[in-house]
């Protein structure tokens, strides 16, 4: 036991935490909004890259490389899940991690060990700490785990690694590929306009940074403005830039994509030429697909059909609930957080309501099963044929981000498919932006609630509006009016709660009181919420 100074023992921390600590200790207190930001001396990197005798293995690596404002992590997903169907080594590094910061770092198709993770980790930890200047300080978090990533996958001899960009493109750390074998820039919209720009020309400009000279590249259908941008840009580096047409699910042979969501089928076309192009290039024809053929390899098939992507779509029925009654309460759960992902997250969330309809929900996909999360078995049980669904919005995003573009959307799109929310719950996250691994609780009085406020008066004027010029009811029902005791404050149509932990023992305690309703619960507008509802709801 360690001493907390005080005289108390405190559990001694295990090797895993010590890392985590010491990865804590790389986050910077400024925003990602800083306009400082910008570039931050980006040219550190290869001195990062010196010091850990990264230059010639990075040289060699045979690169995917995706950027992208939405879509780009399920992309990656999807073409490393393809090249591993088709026998490959694979790398696969993604970022935001849910619950540990594992996962961020696949090997075929499986998150790192921990002994594999803390050998690699202290070996660049303690070479660039060792190395450490006033003009070579300590990397940033975030450029840490690029290199770490780099570390990791030279060492283990990846036939391919597939990177995913973190932020932007031209100044991400992980743009020190300076010969990727192809480049992928997926579906791009608004987002990160305090740092990337505020026109959609300026965001694909930042966007077109990961460009190499006479290096492939795809995209997905976009809009003008971002396209012209693109091409520009693809011409000055003589890059033959193509469009990738969403992938027809035809091809699939009856299976369905492993990601849901209509918009995966423009991922999954922007995964199947960047695979196809990555295989031409480095010699291996046997897998030879192109867009004109009409019929895909059996091994992309396996890859498009059984790739997983935690929080993204997916849908977890709430494991502490009784067991004789499964799915009176379930999560859906998409990370969705600029306009257009919410568009796509509400259709879907609309989609899967139907689909609910028709079927019982037994249990939720565990991260290393391949099935798709709405192949539900089905259950014609009439006492759930009786039952009501009501559905609940658990949501929080950014400060940096507008809810007065986020909100209204989602509200719309859902509205337009005939769903209706009968309370949203406004929540903090419960990670802290400065620290990696298991979160200390903040009591009550510690947290700010003058974000999740601001997002209620949003949600409150959008339901009233609506009501105005809507005869349709969506008044809370009796099922939810009781025991407001436990929010911080309670309006009308929603609900601020001081804990995400609060927030879901309202839910569950909602479920016991009303044996006749099962709670749908839609989580979305932050990766880092969805984290922390899976971390609560899996335990």
């Amino acid at each position: 036991m360690a001493d907390d100074g005080n005289g108390s023992p405190q559990p001694s921390k295990t090797p895993y935490e010590e890392a985590l600590d010491a990865l804590s200790s790389l986050i910077t207190k400024r925003t990602r909004a800083d306009k400082s930001n910008t570039g931050d001396r980006f040219d550190l990197l290869f001195d990062y890259l010196k010091i850990l005798e990264l230059e010639e293995p990075i040289s060699k690596m045979k690169v995917i490389h995706v950027a992208g404002t939405k879509g780009k992590g399920s992309t990656c997903t999807f073409a490393e899940s393809i090249l591993r169907n088709c026998g490959f080594h694979t790398g696969l590094f993604t970022s935001p991690h849910l619950i540990d910061v594992r996962e961020r770092f696949r090997l075929d198709g499986v998150d790192i060990c921990e002994e594999k993770f803390l050998a690699y980790f202290w070996w660049c930890f303690d070479k660039l700490k060792d190395k450490a200047t006033e003009d070579i300080p300590m990397p940033t978090y975030f450029r840490f785990l690029a290199l770490l990533a780099f570390k990791i996958f030279a060492a283990e001899q990846v036939d391919v690694a597939v990177l995913e960009v973190g932020l932007g493109g031209k100044f991400d750390a992980t743009n020190v590929v300076q010969e990727p074998v192809v480049c992928g820039i997926a579906s791009l919209g608004y987002d990160h306009m305090e740092i990337l720009g505020n026109t959609l020309g300026e965001i694909a400009g930042e966007k077109a940074g990961i460009f190499k000279h006479r290096v492939p590249a795809f995209t997905v259908p976009q809009p003008d403005e971002a396209m012209q941008v693109l091409e520009q840009k693809a011409s000055q580096l003589d890059v033959n830039l193509k469009v990738a047409p969403p992938l027809d699910a035809n091809l699939l042979n009856g299976l369905k994509l492993g990601l849901e969501g209509e918009h995966q089928y423009v991922n999954a076309g922007l995964a199947v030429a960047l695979c196809s192009t990555w295989l031409q290039r480095t010699g291996h024809v046997g897998f030879m697909h192109t867009e004109h053929m009409n019929s895909l390899p059996e091994q992309f098939i396996r890859g498009l059909a059984t790739a997983n992507l935690q929080g993204r779509a997916q849908i977890v029925p709430d494991q502490c609930i009784d067991n004789d009654r499964p799915g009176d309460l379930v999560f859906y759960l998409d990370g969705a957080h600029s306009p257009e992902s919410m568009e796509m997250c509400a259709k879907w969330f609309s989609v899967a309501m139907k689909e609910d309809s028709k079927q019982q929900i037994l249990s939720y996909q565990p991260q290393d099963n391949s099935q798709s999360s709405h192949e539900l078995v089905k259950r014609h049980l009439d006492a759930s044929a009786r039952k009501r669904s009501t559905q609940i919005l658990l949501f929080n995003c950014m400060s940096v981000r507008d809810p007065h573009l986020l909100l209204p959307r989602l509200m719309e799109a859902c509205a337009n498919h005939g769903v209706h929310f009968k309370k949203a719950l406004f929540v903090p996250n419960v990670s802290v932006y400065n620290k990696v691994g298991p979160q200390s609780s903040l009591t009550d009085s510690q947290v700010d609630l003058s974000w999740q406020f601001t997002l209620q008066r949003v949600w409150e004027n959008l339901m009233q509006a609506n009501k105005e010029g809507d005869d349709k009811s969506t008044d809370v029902g009796e099922d939810l009016k009781d025991d407001t005791e436990m929010c911080a404050k309670n309006g009308e149509n929603s609900a601020v709660f001081s804990s995400l932990p609060i927030a879901i023992q309202w839910l569950r305690d909602s479920v016991q009181r009303n044996q006749s309703v099962r709670f749908q619960v839609l989580v979305t507008g932050s990766l880092h919420l969805v984290g922390d509802v899976l971390r609560l709801v899996k335990k």
